[in-house]
């Protein structure tokens, strides 16, 4: 059976995103959660992934990097990771990539903290411009193939590469014209999971608590109070 490494639900959207398509898809797993350390993950996070980082899959004895390496790996092995049809595929694969490898803004001011809302201090120009794409790829792929998800009638991959940012919208209290998909990722079971394992982490990293911070006002702290 696949191991997946990942780190604090509360805080790793790189984590969330092969956790739940595994998770939706309904492929076997066992989950290996490694904390996110205060004096830095670099020799924690080397005992299982060669760059240090998570999300990390371990299949036997092949160890797969990097969450969309992790997905294509088991798009290889599995149906229905991608969709069949071979547009809705590009599409998927280009949507997918381009949140892989963008949106530096809305991941920098924005980072992960489900268990927290926050009023940020202002909305960037670089900001809104991120957001703004977003939603105009959720609409595009919402009205392409027809929807609920963002490539057709089924959760895929490119769904799972985009649900960190409904969890964003929920904490900073963006907006989006196709908000009703973000609250429908949100409601998804396995996203509850997700979001009731961060909200009961009484782990706090510094780094990212610094980060809250710095870019906004605590509103509300809906997590187990820290250890």
């Amino acid at each position: 059976m696949y191991e997946l490494f990942i780190a604090n639900k509360n805080y790793s959207s790189w984590s969330l995103r092969p956790w739940l398509l595994l998770r939706q898809l309904g492929i076997g797993f066992n989950e290996q959660l490694v904390p996110f350390s205060d004096n830095g993950n670099w020799s924690d996070f080397r005992r299982f992934s060669p760059t240090g980082k998570v999300p990390c899959l371990v299949d036997g004895g092949t160890v797969v990097w990097d969450s969309l390496a992790i997905v294509e790996y088991l798009a290889e092995r599995h149906a229905g990771v991608w969709p069949a049809d071979a547009a809705a595929r590009a599409w998927a694969r280009c949507a997918s990539a381009e949140m892989h490898s963008g949106f530096g803004t809305l991941r920098n001011v924005c980072s992960m903290n489900v268990g927290v809302r926050v009023e940020l201090h202002e909305r960037s120009d670089a900001l809104l411009q991120d957001v703004a794409r977003i939603d105009e790829l959720w609409s595009e792929g919402l009205q392409r193939h027809g929807g609920p998800f963002l490539a057709g009638p089924a959760f895929t991959a490119v769904d799972a590469f985009f649900a960190p940012v409904a969890f964003r919208i929920q904490t900073y209290g963006l907006q989006l014209g196709a908000m009703a998909y973000a609250r429908m990722l949100l409601a998804l079971p396995a996203m509850r999971d997700w979001y009731d394992a961060g909200l009961a982490e009484d782990f706090r990293d510094a780094g990212h608590e610094d980060e809250l911070r710095h870019v906004g006002q605590v509103t509300a702290d809906l997590r187990t109070p820290a250890a």
